[in-house]
């Protein structure tokens, strides 16, 4: 399953920004897959917290030849030591292993998030061990395919609007500015972001400065 968009909301980004209208012709339709199974979401992002894609499809794989259906029973009848033998940190064990018993008991409510406003939803989601703002909204965005997410800690969006813009630094009030004139189809505009980020668009560049080399010091003998 992807993201699902199309012409409404690329037309609507089209007629609010020329320049990311520009973007957007260029890249096409952008296919990004969704799971849109929560509890899975949930601990695939936990996962692939600071670890590559590749590293965390491992584990993935791993955790699903394992334990066949990944779901909140499953895991909490997995122990952290054979969740962590999987190639995950102690740490993350411990979060999934948390998670998951909390779902089976009723201390987290699933099936809530998906009732809530994105705000409330990220701050639920963000109360659990090991999810972060940035991850929440991320779960928002490829779980729930919420339209308006736009992550301000997202390291490739900001290097996105750096590239397409030609800005050297995203403050939060320029990342406010982007947001309202996206408004209301802000992941469709990350989508575009993050793949301008990537590489999609070959001529733009990134305007951040450049770090300055430390200056050598020669020993004086």
């Amino acid at each position: 399953m992807y993201f699902r968009y199309g012409s409404t909301e690329v037309e609507y980004l089209k007629s609010r920004d020329k320049i990311l209208a520009e973007v957007i012709e260029r890249v096409g339709h952008i296919e990004r897959k969704t799971d849109p199974d929560l509890f899975s979401s949930v601990v695939h992002h936990i996962i692939g917290q600071q670890i590559s894609t590749k590293a965390q499809e491992t584990v993935w794989k791993r955790m699903e030849e394992q334990l066949g259906t990944i779901n909140a029973s499953a895991v909490a009848a997995t122990s952290v030591a054979e969740l962590q033998s999987l190639g995950m940190t102690f740490r993350k064990a411990e979060y999934i292993k948390d998670f998951a018993c909390k779902v089976q008991t009723g201390t987290f409510d699933l099936d809530r998030i998906s009732e809530l406003s994105d705000a409330d939803a990220v701050k639920e989601l963000s109360s659990l061990k090991g999810v972060g703002v940035w991850t929440a909204e991320m779960i928002l965005l490829f779980c729930l395919q919420r339209p308006d997410i736009f992550s301000f800690d997202d390291l490739a969006i900001q290097r996105g609007l750096r590239m397409v813009y030609h800005h050297r630094k995203i403050t939060r009030k320029l990342f406010e500015k982007y947001r309202r004139r996206y408004s209301p189809y802000c992941s469709v505009a990350s989508l575009y972001l993050w793949a301008a980020a990537g590489g999609a668009v070959p001529e733009l560049k990134d305007y951040a400065p450049k770090r300055k080399k430390p200056r050598k010091v020669e020993a004086v003998l």
